[in-house]
């Protein structure tokens, strides 16, 4: 089950785009767009960087709310969605997240979707400081982390099969406890047509994943345990952190 150090390079294709479009609910869209709306002290107008952006969830919603979005993706094909779906003047980059040239641009960032820790270390890393340079000064960040250890070990499970959105899946997972990653097969299937694809994401735990915040420049003002506002515990699904570049 060991993927590539790049799987996420060609990941997010095919099947793979279309599944986790559907298997979002417009609840879940509306919750967290309503948490970052508040939590990053958004307003029309307000210049917000989205990263990695996928098909563009969040950033259509944010859009029409008035903020001058810019979305990043390094998938072609999820840019392809969220061109085609519209939802005012966006701009589309297609870039891996660490490839961002803004210096002191946005307003604000955040980084949902559960898309941190693709990398190795130094790559998250890297990440979470060039988000950090394209913010001003006092400027928010928000992360959205389910793979925090205290969220995800718990409650790992070997095998996972479902149906959600008209997609069949099956999901295998194992952690590599040398490497602090879990190690992911996933087989999605719709309409006689399947594919299988590898992923790893790092573990870590929430005083690492502040520490590497604090070490980029992005001072940790909030946890959350979901977009509802409730504290952050074992028992929390998602880790949601608020942060604010220091001036």
């Amino acid at each position: 089950m060991n993927a590539p150090a790049d799987w996420w390079r060609s990941f997010f294709e095919g099947l793979a785009v279309r599944f986790w479009d559907a298997a979002l609910p417009e609840s879940m869209t509306a919750e967290d767009a309503a948490f970052l709306w508040k939590h990053l002290g958004l307003r029309s107008g307000a210049r917000v960087l989205d990263v990695p952006c996928g098909s563009g969830r969040l950033t259509r919603p944010l859009a029409a709310a008035g903020c001058r979005m810019t979305g990043v993706d390094i998938s072609r094909e999820a840019l392809a969605v969220a061109r085609a779906a519209g939802g005012g003047e966006i701009r589309w980059v297609e870039a891996e997240m660490r490839d961002l040239p803004w210096r002191e641009e946005f307003d604000a960032a955040f980084c949902f979707g559960n898309s941190f820790g693709f990398l190795d270390d130094r790559g998250n890393a890297e990440f979470l400081e060039a988000v950090a340079r394209t913010l001003l000064p006092g400027g928010c960040f928000a992360l959205d982390y389910g793979q925090t250890a205290e969220c995800v070990l718990p409650r790992l499970e070997p095998r996972q099969e479902g149906e959600v959105g008209g997609f069949h899946f099956v999901e295998e997972s194992r952690y590599d406890d040398a490497a602090g990653r879990i190690e992911n097969r996933f087989t999605f299937a719709r309409d006689g047509e399947a594919e299988t694809k590898l992923a790893s994401q790092r573990v870590y735990a929430l005083s690492e994943t502040t520490r590497l915040l604090e070490d980029a420049g992005l001072a940790v003002r909030r946890l959350f345990g979901s977009p509802r506002e409730e504290p952050f515990s074992a028992a929390s699904a998602r880790l949601l952190v608020v942060a604010e570049k220091r001036a």
